[in-house]
Protein backbone atom coordinates (compact mmCIF):
# COMPACT_ATOMS: atom_id res chain seq x y z
CA UNK A 1 0.00 0.00 0.00
CA UNK A 2 0.95 3.49 -0.79
CA UNK A 3 1.78 5.72 2.17
CA UNK A 4 2.51 9.73 2.20
CA UNK A 5 6.31 9.81 1.51
CA UNK A 6 6.51 6.29 -0.17
CA UNK A 7 7.82 5.63 -4.20
CA UNK A 8 4.84 6.75 -6.56
CA UNK A 9 3.74 3.56 -8.99
CA UNK A 10 5.93 4.91 -12.02
CA UNK A 11 9.09 5.44 -10.11
CA UNK A 12 8.66 1.89 -8.49
CA UNK A 13 8.59 1.06 -12.53
CA UNK A 14 11.43 2.55 -13.09
CA UNK A 15 13.53 0.82 -10.47
CA UNK A 16 11.95 -1.89 -11.59
CA UNK A 17 13.15 -1.33 -15.36
CA UNK A 18 16.90 -0.46 -14.23
CA UNK A 19 17.10 -3.75 -12.53
CA UNK A 20 15.79 -5.56 -15.36
CA UNK A 21 18.00 -4.07 -17.57
CA UNK A 22 20.93 -5.07 -15.19
CA UNK A 23 20.47 -8.65 -15.58
CA UNK A 24 21.98 -9.98 -18.89
CA UNK A 25 24.98 -7.84 -17.39
CA UNK A 26 24.83 -9.58 -14.31
CA UNK A 27 24.66 -13.16 -16.32
CA UNK A 28 27.21 -11.96 -18.39
CA UNK A 29 29.95 -10.91 -16.06
CA UNK A 30 29.16 -13.25 -13.29
CA UNK A 31 32.32 -15.10 -11.79
CA UNK A 32 34.83 -12.47 -13.78
CA UNK A 33 37.27 -10.29 -12.54
CA UNK A 34 36.71 -6.40 -12.53
CA UNK A 35 39.50 -4.54 -11.36
CA UNK A 36 39.14 -1.14 -10.03
CA UNK A 37 41.25 1.81 -9.93
CA UNK A 38 39.79 4.19 -7.10
CA UNK A 39 40.85 7.66 -6.55
CA UNK A 40 39.71 11.24 -7.15
CA UNK A 41 37.03 12.85 -5.48
CA UNK A 42 35.40 9.66 -4.93
CA UNK A 43 38.19 8.82 -2.19
CA UNK A 44 37.47 12.54 -0.24
CA UNK A 45 33.68 13.16 -0.44
CA UNK A 46 32.02 11.22 1.92
CA UNK A 47 28.73 10.71 0.37
CA UNK A 48 30.68 9.18 -2.71
CA UNK A 49 32.92 7.09 -0.49
CA UNK A 50 29.38 5.36 0.40
CA UNK A 51 28.34 5.04 -3.08
CA UNK A 52 31.70 3.23 -4.08
CA UNK A 53 31.41 1.03 -1.10
CA UNK A 54 27.72 0.19 -1.66
CA UNK A 55 28.57 -0.32 -5.48
CA UNK A 56 31.73 -2.68 -4.50
CA UNK A 57 29.00 -4.89 -1.90
CA UNK A 58 26.81 -5.47 -4.50
CA UNK A 59 29.00 -6.24 -7.54
CA UNK A 60 30.15 -8.80 -5.24
CA UNK A 61 26.73 -10.04 -4.22
CA UNK A 62 25.98 -10.13 -7.76
CA UNK A 63 28.68 -12.66 -8.71
CA UNK A 64 31.12 -10.35 -9.77
CA UNK A 65 34.84 -10.60 -8.42
CA UNK A 66 36.12 -6.74 -7.71
CA UNK A 67 39.57 -5.80 -6.59
CA UNK A 68 40.05 -2.66 -5.98
CA UNK A 69 43.09 -0.77 -6.62
CA UNK A 70 43.91 2.86 -4.76
CA UNK A 71 46.06 5.70 -4.86
CA UNK A 72 45.68 8.72 -2.71
CA UNK A 73 47.46 11.33 -4.11
CA UNK A 74 45.31 14.43 -1.98
CA UNK A 75 45.81 12.42 1.38
CA UNK A 76 49.89 11.73 0.99
CA UNK A 77 49.98 15.71 -0.25
CA UNK A 78 48.16 16.71 3.12
CA UNK A 79 50.71 14.82 5.21
CA UNK A 80 53.57 16.23 3.59
CA UNK A 81 51.89 19.77 4.41
CA UNK A 82 51.80 18.88 7.84
CA UNK A 83 55.58 18.31 7.92
CA UNK A 84 56.47 21.15 6.00
CA UNK A 85 56.96 18.98 2.71
CA UNK A 86 55.76 19.81 -0.56
CA UNK A 87 54.88 17.17 -3.26
CA UNK A 88 56.82 17.78 -6.78
CA UNK A 89 55.82 15.60 -9.94
CA UNK A 90 57.50 15.20 -13.19
CA UNK A 91 56.34 13.56 -16.13
CA UNK A 92 53.21 12.41 -14.02
CA UNK A 93 55.23 10.82 -11.21
CA UNK A 94 55.64 11.92 -7.86
CA UNK A 95 59.26 12.78 -6.42
CA UNK A 96 59.87 10.68 -3.55
CA UNK A 97 62.76 11.30 -1.52
CA UNK A 98 63.42 8.76 1.63
CA UNK A 99 60.91 11.11 3.61
CA UNK A 100 58.28 10.95 1.77
CA UNK A 101 58.48 7.39 1.20
CA UNK A 102 57.87 6.69 4.60
CA UNK A 103 54.71 9.16 4.59
CA UNK A 104 53.74 7.21 1.43
CA UNK A 105 53.82 3.97 3.18
CA UNK A 106 51.71 5.21 6.26
CA UNK A 107 49.36 6.88 4.29
CA UNK A 108 48.90 4.15 1.54
CA UNK A 109 49.26 1.24 3.31
CA UNK A 110 47.63 2.39 7.03
CA UNK A 111 45.52 5.82 6.51
CA UNK A 112 44.04 5.30 3.27
CA UNK A 113 43.98 1.41 2.98
CA UNK A 114 42.03 0.93 6.13
CA UNK A 115 39.19 3.34 5.63
CA UNK A 116 38.34 1.29 2.68
CA UNK A 117 38.46 -1.56 4.24
CA UNK A 118 36.37 -0.62 6.77
CA UNK A 119 33.59 1.32 4.34
CA UNK A 120 33.39 -2.25 2.38
CA UNK A 121 32.72 -3.53 5.67
CA UNK A 122 30.76 -1.63 7.09
CA UNK A 123 28.56 -2.00 3.73
CA UNK A 124 27.91 -5.50 3.84
CA UNK A 125 31.17 -6.32 2.59
CA UNK A 126 34.30 -7.99 3.72
CA UNK A 127 37.12 -6.73 2.28
CA UNK A 128 41.11 -7.53 3.44
CA UNK A 129 44.31 -5.00 2.71
CA UNK A 130 47.11 -5.89 0.97
CA UNK A 131 50.40 -4.05 0.05
CA UNK A 132 52.93 -5.17 -2.41
CA UNK A 133 54.64 -7.13 0.86
CA UNK A 134 51.47 -9.35 1.28
CA UNK A 135 52.56 -12.59 -0.78
CA UNK A 136 54.70 -10.74 -2.81
CA UNK A 137 52.07 -9.69 -4.18
CA UNK A 138 54.10 -6.28 -5.82
CA UNK A 139 57.86 -6.96 -7.09
CA UNK A 140 59.51 -3.56 -7.90
CA UNK A 141 62.60 -2.65 -9.42
CA UNK A 142 63.71 1.31 -8.98
CA UNK A 143 61.89 3.67 -11.81
CA UNK A 144 63.93 6.11 -14.14
CA UNK A 145 62.60 8.67 -16.02
CA UNK A 146 63.83 9.34 -19.66
CA UNK A 147 64.87 13.06 -19.14
CA UNK A 148 63.21 15.45 -21.98
CA UNK A 149 65.39 18.30 -21.79
CA UNK A 150 68.61 15.94 -22.40
CA UNK A 151 68.06 13.08 -24.58
CA UNK A 152 69.86 9.80 -23.83
CA UNK A 153 69.95 11.17 -20.09
CA UNK A 154 67.66 9.47 -17.32
CA UNK A 155 66.05 11.33 -14.70
CA UNK A 156 66.17 9.56 -10.51
CA UNK A 157 63.08 10.68 -8.97
CA UNK A 158 63.92 8.90 -5.83
CA UNK A 159 62.30 5.63 -4.56
CA UNK A 160 59.66 5.37 -7.49
CA UNK A 161 59.11 1.89 -8.36
CA UNK A 162 58.65 -0.04 -11.80
CA UNK A 163 56.85 -3.12 -11.55
CA UNK A 164 59.16 -6.22 -11.94
CA UNK A 165 56.44 -8.83 -11.12
CA UNK A 166 52.76 -9.28 -10.07
CA UNK A 167 52.62 -12.89 -7.73
CA UNK A 168 48.70 -13.17 -7.88
CA UNK A 169 48.47 -16.16 -5.68
CA UNK A 170 47.28 -13.98 -2.53
CA UNK A 171 44.08 -12.05 -4.32
CA UNK A 172 42.87 -15.43 -5.78
CA UNK A 173 42.75 -16.83 -2.43
CA UNK A 174 41.08 -14.54 -0.77
CA UNK A 175 39.04 -14.06 -4.50
CA UNK A 176 38.05 -18.11 -3.68
CA UNK A 177 37.01 -17.03 0.25
CA UNK A 178 34.72 -14.40 -1.17
CA UNK A 179 37.03 -11.26 0.08
CA UNK A 180 37.30 -8.08 -1.61
CA UNK A 181 41.10 -7.03 -2.03
CA UNK A 182 41.95 -3.78 -1.24
CA UNK A 183 45.66 -3.25 -2.74
CA UNK A 184 47.39 -0.33 -2.16
CA UNK A 185 50.23 0.52 -4.48
CA UNK A 186 53.39 0.38 -2.78
CA UNK A 187 55.77 -2.18 -4.14
CA UNK A 188 59.03 -3.65 -2.93
CA UNK A 189 62.79 -4.55 -3.92
CA UNK A 190 64.55 -7.95 -3.86
CA UNK A 191 66.13 -6.03 -0.77
CA UNK A 192 62.77 -5.17 1.23
CA UNK A 193 62.85 -1.45 0.00
CA UNK A 194 59.93 0.00 -0.47
CA UNK A 195 58.69 1.34 -3.90
CA UNK A 196 56.12 4.21 -4.68
CA UNK A 197 54.08 2.90 -7.93
CA UNK A 198 51.81 5.12 -9.53
CA UNK A 199 48.40 3.14 -8.45
CA UNK A 200 47.39 3.42 -12.57
CA UNK A 201 50.01 1.23 -13.46
CA UNK A 202 49.40 -0.99 -10.71
CA UNK A 203 45.64 -1.64 -11.64
CA UNK A 204 46.60 -1.98 -15.02
CA UNK A 205 48.96 -4.55 -14.56
CA UNK A 206 46.53 -6.26 -11.92
CA UNK A 207 43.85 -6.35 -14.65
CA UNK A 208 46.29 -7.87 -16.95
CA UNK A 209 47.37 -10.57 -14.66
CA UNK A 210 43.90 -11.73 -13.18
CA UNK A 211 42.48 -11.48 -16.64
CA UNK A 212 39.97 -9.12 -15.53
CA UNK A 213 37.19 -8.77 -17.56
CA UNK A 214 37.12 -5.03 -17.15
CA UNK A 215 39.50 -2.57 -15.68
CA UNK A 216 37.52 0.96 -14.28
CA UNK A 217 39.39 3.58 -13.78
CA UNK A 218 37.71 6.46 -11.41
CA UNK A 219 39.19 10.06 -11.37
CA UNK A 220 38.03 13.48 -11.84
CA UNK A 221 36.67 14.13 -15.00
CA UNK A 222 33.99 13.42 -17.16
CA UNK A 223 36.46 10.83 -18.98
CA UNK A 224 39.21 11.31 -21.55
CA UNK A 225 38.71 15.13 -23.42
CA UNK A 226 39.57 16.68 -25.98
CA UNK A 227 41.29 19.86 -26.66
CA UNK A 228 37.59 21.29 -26.64
CA UNK A 229 36.93 19.79 -23.38
CA UNK A 230 34.36 17.32 -24.96
CA UNK A 231 34.35 13.87 -24.08
CA UNK A 232 35.72 11.19 -26.12
CA UNK A 233 33.31 8.11 -25.59
CA UNK A 234 35.61 5.20 -27.12
CA UNK A 235 39.15 5.37 -28.35
CA UNK A 236 41.46 3.04 -30.05
CA UNK A 237 45.28 2.54 -29.88
CA UNK A 238 45.95 4.75 -32.65
CA UNK A 239 44.19 7.75 -31.26
CA UNK A 240 45.26 7.41 -27.70
CA UNK A 241 48.97 7.72 -29.63
CA UNK A 242 47.82 10.59 -31.81
CA UNK A 243 46.42 12.07 -28.77
CA UNK A 244 50.00 11.39 -26.66
CA UNK A 245 51.88 13.01 -29.64
CA UNK A 246 49.75 16.43 -29.73
CA UNK A 247 49.49 17.07 -26.03
CA UNK A 248 45.87 16.97 -25.79
CA UNK A 249 46.65 13.67 -22.96
CA UNK A 250 49.70 15.05 -20.10
CA UNK A 251 50.48 14.86 -17.18
CA UNK A 252 48.87 12.49 -14.45
CA UNK A 253 46.43 11.48 -17.48
CA UNK A 254 49.99 10.10 -19.08
CA UNK A 255 49.86 7.04 -17.13
CA UNK A 256 46.62 6.55 -16.67
CA UNK A 257 45.87 6.33 -20.09
CA UNK A 258 49.00 4.47 -20.93
CA UNK A 259 48.30 1.90 -18.42
CA UNK A 260 44.88 1.33 -19.81
CA UNK A 261 46.13 1.01 -23.21
CA UNK A 262 48.65 -1.84 -21.91
CA UNK A 263 45.79 -3.56 -20.33
CA UNK A 264 43.72 -3.48 -23.56
CA UNK A 265 46.69 -4.66 -25.28
CA UNK A 266 47.20 -7.75 -23.26
CA UNK A 267 44.03 -9.06 -22.75
CA UNK A 268 41.93 -7.08 -20.48
CA UNK A 269 38.48 -7.05 -22.37
CA UNK A 270 37.16 -3.39 -21.96
CA UNK A 271 38.87 -0.69 -20.06
CA UNK A 272 37.06 2.46 -18.93
CA UNK A 273 37.87 5.44 -17.56
CA UNK A 274 34.82 7.26 -15.70
CA UNK A 275 33.61 10.12 -13.50
CA UNK A 276 33.98 9.14 -9.89
CA UNK A 277 31.84 12.22 -8.99
CA UNK A 278 29.07 10.40 -10.35
CA UNK A 279 27.10 8.66 -8.22
CA UNK A 280 27.29 5.13 -8.25
CA UNK A 281 29.52 5.83 -11.41
CA UNK A 282 30.68 1.84 -10.84
CA UNK A 283 26.59 0.37 -11.31
CA UNK A 284 26.15 3.04 -14.39
CA UNK A 285 29.05 1.40 -15.73
CA UNK A 286 29.12 -2.04 -15.37
CA UNK A 287 25.80 -3.01 -14.95
CA UNK A 288 23.85 -0.48 -17.40
CA UNK A 289 23.43 -0.09 -20.85
CA UNK A 290 24.49 3.74 -19.55
CA UNK A 291 28.07 4.61 -19.53
CA UNK A 292 29.70 7.41 -18.01
CA UNK A 293 32.78 7.95 -19.04
CA UNK A 294 35.53 6.52 -21.89
CA UNK A 295 36.18 3.37 -22.96
CA UNK A 296 39.46 2.30 -24.54
CA UNK A 297 40.15 -0.85 -26.70
CA UNK A 298 43.08 -2.03 -28.42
Amino acid sequence: MTTPGSHTPHSSTVKAEVLSEALPYIRRFHGKTVVIKYGGNAMTEESLQRSFAHDVVLLKLVGLNPVVVHGGGPQINAALKRIGKVGTFIQGMRVTDAETMEVVEWVLGGQVQQDIVMMINEAGGKAVGLTGKDGCLIQATKKMLPDDENPGELLDIGFVGDIARIEPAVVKALQDDQFIPVISSIGYGEDGRAYNINADLVAGKMAEVLGAEKLVMMTNTPGVLDKSGQLLRSLSARTINELFEDGTISGGMLPKISSALDAARHGVNSVHVVDGRVPHCLLLEILTDQGVGTMISY
